[in-house]
């Protein structure tokens, strides 16, 4: 299965590209600078930071290659040199961001990540970082014909519906379906409590619903607990929530989660097997959170560690104002639900 990739005028989105070293295994852009959110004026889309990620299979040699061409977009790292920038991307979500870079008229902020650390995240949620920016509407700008990321990409998107049908009742919507899955990557994200709009889930999906269709529409199709009427743009879901239908779909999720959910579920002392566990959680009635809560201890970690790494990886001036612009707009959306 090909992982569907989203149309319309990417043209000043891949002259982007044109600014920067070319040898990229996957390139995307992504957030509120490409797709509409809700209460956002298209007027504000124009203006809006534009965000990507470029994935690279030698991280040494492109930041080398990067540090000749956009020198001024690096901190004070740059004095440091391409390895010493290599091993700090390693911390935290594997990531590392040049932001508030200008670029063909716009702001722009664009993470670096080794292929190799994508695809481990997009098979085994080991931070959710970047996997959980995929499981949500990206505009695609490049990809090589990596045949393993290609599989990580779509095994990604069943992970994000496994684990949302763990959570969701045994009936539900279609937007309710996207709502969790889009919520994935920020349950247990500090920055959801200080920095972000908290009415963020919802103001991307009801925009984008079309959008999240087309990235789901097969996954769901194939799938056997979901009637899915793609002319008529409906759901129709009955979810298996008995014990067996649960430990199947528990068995399925990523490594990292299910050894989260261990960890929360086994007592100290107790030398169990995942199998044995899971089965466990499966006969819990409160399944579905422990799935949450799992999901949330994978995002806390790497979310708080990557923002930490921001304070080097931005420096001080940059950070400080990233971090208002982010405060502005939480509160922005905070007095909107107000009024």
């Amino acid at each position: 299965m090909a992982l569907p990739v989203l149309s319309s005028s990417a043209m000043k989105f891949r002259r982007v590209l044109g600014h920067f070293p070319q040898e990229l295994s996957l390139a995307f852009a992504y957030g509120s600078g490409v797709f509409r959110q809700a209460g956002a004026s298209a007027e504000h889309g124009e203006t809006n930071m534009l965000d990507f990620v470029f994935a690279v299979d030698d991280t040494v040699t492109w930041h080398m290659m990067n540090l000749l061409k956009n020198r001024s977009h690096y901190s004070f790292l740059k004095f440091f040199g391409p390895k010493k920038i290599s091993t700090i991307q390693r911390y935290g979500a594997g990531i590392y961001y040049n932001t508030l870079v200008p670029c063909n008229g716009r702001m722009i902020k664009y993470g670096v990540i080794s292929t190799d650390a994508l695809i481990e995240d997009l098979f085994h949620w080991k931070t959710l970082y970047v996997a959980g920016r995929l499981q949500k509407p990206v505009k695609i700008l490049a990809q090589n014909e990596n045949s393993k990321l290609q599989a990580a990409l779509v095994s990604n998107l069943k992970s994000a519906v496994t684990a949302a049908f763990l959570m969701l009742p045994e009936s539900f919507s279609e937007e309710d379906l996207y709502m969790q899955i889009a919520g994935l990557s920020y349950s247990g994200d500090f920055r959801m409590i200080i920095g972000e709009d908290r009415s963020k889930v919802q103001n991307i999906v009801k925009p984008n619903v079309a959008h999240f269709q087309k990235l789901y529409s097969t996954i769901l199709q194939d799938c056997p607990q979901v009637v899915y009427k793609h002319h008529l743009g409906r759901l129709e879901a009955s979810i298996d929530k008995s014990p067996e239908g649960q430990f199947t779909q528990l068995m399925a999720l990523p490594k990292t989660l299910q050894q989260k959910i261990t960890s929360l579920v086994n007592p100290p002392g107790k030398n169990r097997d995942v199998e044995e566990i899971l089965l466990q959680v499966a006969h819990d009635p409160d399944c579905g959170f422990v799935v949450h809560q799992g999901i949330s201890g994978i995002v806390r970690s790497s979310s708080i560690l990557q923002s930490a790494k921001t304070i080097l990886t931005a420096g001080a001036k940059k950070s400080i104002t990233y971090s208002l612009k982010k405060l502005y707009k939480m509160t922005k959306g905070g007095l909107k639900k107000i009024s």
